[in-house]
């Protein structure tokens, strides 16, 4: 039986700047999402990537006195470090500057929207946010300015190609209104909703090489770049080859299950991105998760404030693992979230050294003392109670994590780690073992259904911590069935020591 499929993909990052504390926190969520489902057992094609062309990024090299080609090759190769740092198992990165791979399916696209008669010249004036890479109205400023970027726009007077985004308002609408398109969560859906009552107005798709040279050309017209938010958005597929001889990947996961990006790219991926398809003749993405932003100390992060976070820097100080539960548990997925190195420091204390890494070392004592480090699983030994509080948080975590809402899933993980606690407080196993080594063992073999079951539940968030849980307990993360299972366990030292 053919396994389902999942495509899931972030947004693809500028490169006129290293990566920051949101650029992580986005790949984390999306891995976590695409291990989750490679654990049930799909077939998860995760991909991520850079976006390398725009006036942003031009600016910043000639700022630096470098080729923008030069700028980029030095920050992408900090972004794929973040595969390493962040223990991320995407399956490609595509950059936009890749002419074999990326440029082959933005001539397609646009030759394709170009014979639907979608494509035409005239002279534009606007205003152009170089932050956003994209012309905005009046009444989206705020005293004249960005609200997001804090910058007054530039007044841009030239001649483009447009795309006809304003022939498919209606049709977009009816993909969202129908659940076709499904924007996570309500709130967002809701504001795209409202700028399609408006009506959305053709956008423009290019750019003349005399205001930006920095861009993929025209095809038949050298005197243009692509517009970078047309071309860029394209890279979901042109990743999977579409546009190329070998569109293999393409044809076996497009459409896409979800895109994972943040509100600020709500429009372009909610509005012009389904205009594109609809004209090509593509099928639209299934689901666009869109999440907030992430502030330090309650602040936004900034350079005039110097509170710019490392990311890399975090996982060097505190570890892998507890970077991604501290970005999964702490930080909300559908709103904005706040992080300091006091919370941090607060949850690894409570939740990974007091929380997990103690009952796991608590349970792992008990066998090895007095079960000489063996214990044989029996189904029948394992209580209502226990089944049930099992079952109860592991449909609660997997209806969490398959809407997103991945600070509730890691919620329960850790509500079924301190229920195990209680339940050994009061079952006493320590006592019970000097007068009833049956009852000893039945409460040991159900705590060691907990934790295996925490453990297999952690794979997506800390997946070393949850391979290191198995190890030490014997125990295979594959298992079809545990009955008669041998957990073999090895002393080891604690998961998680204090921080003080």
């Amino acid at each position: 039986m053919d396994k389902t499929k999942y495509y899931i993909t972030t947004a693809i990052d500028y490169l006129n700047a290293p990566p920051h504390l949101g650029h992580a926190i986005q790949k984390v969520w999306a891995d976590i999402i695409a291990r989750y489902h490679r654990l049930i057992e799909e077939d998860v094609y995760f991909l991520t990537g850079s976006d390398e062309y725009g006036l942003s990024v031009a600016k910043k090299a000639e700022s630096l006195g470098k080729p923008p080609k030069e700028l980029v090759d030095e920050n992408v190769e900090k972004f794929i470090s973040m595969k390493k740092y962040f223990n991320l198992s995407w399956d490609d990165f595509i950059r936009t500057t890749d002419k074999g791979k990326h440029w082959p399916g933005v001539v397609a696209i646009w030759d394709i929207i170009q014979e639907k008669g979608d494509i035409y010249k005239k002279k534009y004036k606007g205003l152009y946010c170089v932050g956003h890479e994209a012309f905005i109205t009046e009444k989206e400023l705020a005293d004249g300015k960005c609200p997001l970027h804090g910058t007054q726009p530039e007044i841009v007077e030239e001649e483009n190609y447009f795309f006809r985004l304003s022939k498919y308002t209606e049709q977009i609408r009816k993909e969202i209104k129908s659940g076709h398109l499904e924007i996570i969560p309500i709130t967002r859906e809701n504001e795209i909703l409202a700028l399609l009552e408006q009506g959305l107005e053709d956008i423009s798709c290019s750019r003349p090489v005399s205001s930006l040279s920095w861009g993929i050309p025209i095809p038949n017209d050298p005197s243009h770049v692509f517009y970078v938010w047309f071309e860029a958005l394209i890279n979901y597929i042109s990743a999977l080859g579409f546009g190329t001889m070998n569109d293999i990947l393409f044809k076996k996961y497009w459409p896409a299950n979800v895109h994972v990006l943040g509100k600020d790219n709500l429009r372009f991926h909610a509005a012009i991105w389904p205009g594109m398809l609809i004209s090509a003749g593509l099928p639209l993405p299934k689901k666009i998760f869109c999440h907030g932003f992430v502030t330090v100390n309650g602040q936004k992060m900034s350079k005039t404030i110097g509170n710019i976070v490392d990311p890399i820097k975090l996982v060097e100080k505190y570890g892998t693992d507890v970077i991604r539960y501290f970005m999964a548990r702490e930080i909300t997925t559908y709103d904005d979230g706040d992080f300091s190195e006091k919370k941090l420091v607060q949850r690894y204390n409570g939740d990974l050294a007091n929380g997990l890494g103690n009952l796991v070392q608590r349970i792992l004592t008990l066998i090895d003392d007095k079960l000489d480090g063996e214990l044989i699983y029996k189904e029948e030994l394992i209580s209502k109670e226990v089944g049930g509080k099992i079952n109860e948080k592991f449909g609660a975590y997997k209806a969490n994590i398959e809407n997103f809402s991945l600070h509730e899933a890691a919620a329960n993980i850790w509500e079924l780690i301190n229920f195990a606690d209680k339940y050994m407080d009061n079952k006493k196993p320590w006592a019970a073992i000097k007068h009833d080594e049956k009852e000893f063992l039945e409460t040991m073999t159900n705590l060691v259904a907990v934790i295996y079951k925490v453990a297999w539940m952690l794979l997506p968030f800390m997946p070393e911590t949850a391979d290191k849980i198995f190890e030490t307990f014997g125990a295979d993360k594959n298992a079809g069935t545990l009955e008669n299972y041998k957990f073999r366990v090895k002393k080891s030292e604690g998961l998680f020591p204090r921080l003080k």
